[in-house]
């Protein structure tokens, strides 16, 4: 499932390092959004143009298929921070203090050494395409860039789960309950309760806007 988890801070060295990596993270996932919303315009813009003029985009599927790397890859770091990955925890679920930590310690471990490979391939595989000048079937986009968001995003993954596995140690050797730069999943009693308290939250505020208003 794809869980729901707070991500508490202090002011350890995790903590701050944490912060601050979880801005370049947000600026990633914020670029990623804005290629889904340009990929949507040029979309809309390639079937008006063909149903109206005749006319549409060049080279439509070439820009499709360069923008997937980007929507795919840019915001994985961002997701595994906040917990957001879908991932099966029916088991892991039942367990709590040190146990908790070290299953998943081991599979932040596992974790990285899979992305450390991914993002070697991934890599040579950019490599090869910018030496080689590959370029799109259509218009000859060069394949070279959206190749290198590959790596990149899983590098920056890797970054992630250090500092993960940080986290979910100094948890293991410590015996806290609640530390800090790594996601702690929450049940689903906590999820519906916090979800209710920012409803209302947003209920009360627009009730007093309204107020202000026709008091104006």
């Amino acid at each position: 499932m794809a869980g729901s988890a707070t991500v508490l801070s202090d002011q350890s060295a995790l903590s701050r390092i944490d912060r601050l990596f979880y801005r370049l993270e947000s600026l990633l996932g914020l670029a990623g959004g804005v290629v889904i919303l340009l990929l949507v315009l040029l979309a809309t813009a390639n079937i008006l143009g063909r149903w109206f003029f005749d006319l549409p985009v060049q080279g439509y599927i070439d820009w499709v298929e360069q923008a997937m790397a980007f929507m795919a890859f840019m915001g994985l770091s961002f997701t595994q921070r906040d917990g957001g990955h879908i991932r099966m925890d029916i088991l892991v679920g039942q367990l709590k203090g040190r146990y908790l930590w070290f299953v998943e310690l081991l599979t932040c471990l596992i974790m990285l050494g899979l992305t450390v490979l991914l993002a070697w391939g991934s890599y040579k595989h950019f490599w090869r395409a910018f030496e080689n000048g590959d370029t799109s079937f259509d218009i000859g986009l060069p394949t070279w860039p959206a190749k290198l968001v590959v790596p990149v995003a899983f590098a920056i993954l890797a970054l992630r789960l250090v500092m993960q596995i940080w986290g979910y140690g100094r948890a293991l050797i410590s015996g806290e309950s609640n530390p800090v730069a790594v996601p702690l999943v929450e049940d689903a009693a906590t999820v519906a309760a916090r979800e209710a308290a920012s409803v209302e939250s947003d209920t009360i505020e627009s009730s007093d806007n309204n107020d202000q208003a026709g008091r104006s």
